[in-house]
């Protein structure tokens, strides 16, 4: 499958992979509607052979953010239909049928780091650098980042990017949580699709359990975040791959865990 601004390649023996590439690197990759909207349809109907997905972008970056030549007048009303539109696309991402790892290079900015942070896992290489500048041209994010930037760096450094500018590079990004590995400049991508190779080789009730209850028990008080987790691990473990699994590890037939 092609369009003219997002690729999608299935990938592996067993086509378990999905790479999708943002495809407008003259734009670096700048997120119209169009795009939003076709990531939306990629998630939605990724063919049933997939179990993990990598997002990528052509070129020198990864994704510099909104597409400030679409930004139109708008009213209220058409403004907060315009940001749902944009968090139903990456609801679709974050809590889609598969894990999603970002290989992150670039400018990783506004837009482009509200689907950084929907992904499951990011790579960076050393070529990365964050941004949120939307405060400097007097608008809000809209497409998620205000719930889950936070969520991975912490309310008060969000704050500090968005009033004043503040540009993180990539060591400083992945010190502070922007991304869980960095490696040299060049490697994101092959770094993200060992990941997803790997995350595609997990039992699925597992991974839908991380993708779709872990972050809800995170949000959910105590007593019913562990309950949550009780109904989760019996349906987890109920499945006939797992006990498979489990089997093979009690038998000898599985590696155990070594030291990295």
């Amino acid at each position: 499958m092609s369009k003219k601004d997002l690729h999608l390649d299935i990938r592996g023996d067993d086509k378990e992979v999905a790479v999708i590439r943002l495809a407008r690197p003259a734009k670096r990759n700048a997120l119209s509607d169009g795009l939003i909207l076709a990531l939306r349809d990629v998630f939605e109907n990724l063919p049933a052979t997939v179990r993990a997905a990598v997002i990528d972008g052509e070129g020198e970056h990864f994704c510099a953010g909104l597409d400030l030549s679409e930004l139109k007048e708008r009213d209220a009303g058409q403004g907060l239909i315009h940001s749902r539109m944009w968090h139903a696309a990456l609801e679709r991402v974050q809590y889609g049928p598969v894990p999603v790892i970002a290989a992150l290079h670039g400018a990783v900015v506004g837009g482009g780091l509200e689907l950084a942070s929907a992904c499951h896992i990011r790579a960076a290489d050393d070529s990365t650098f964050y941004a949120l500048p939307e405060g400097s041209r007097g608008i809000f994010v809209g497409g998620g980042g205000a719930v889950r930037i936070p969520r991975l760096i912490g309310a008060a450094r969000m704050t500090d990017m968005m009033l004043t500018g503040r540009v993180y590079n990539a060591q400083d990004g992945e010190r502070i949580g922007l991304a869980q590995y960095l490696v040299p400049q060049g490697q994101a991508f092959d770094k993200a699709f060992e990941l997803a190779q790997r995350v595609a080789q997990n039992a699925p009730l597992t991974n839908y359990a991380l993708m779709h209850a872990l972050p809800r028990i995170a949000e959910q008080p105590a007593d019913q975040g562990f309950l949550t987790e009780a109904l989760m691990a019996a349906i987890a473990q109920s499945a006939p791959e797992a006990k498979t699994r489990v089997r093979d590890f009690l038998e000898g037939r599985a590696a155990k865990v070594k030291k990295a």
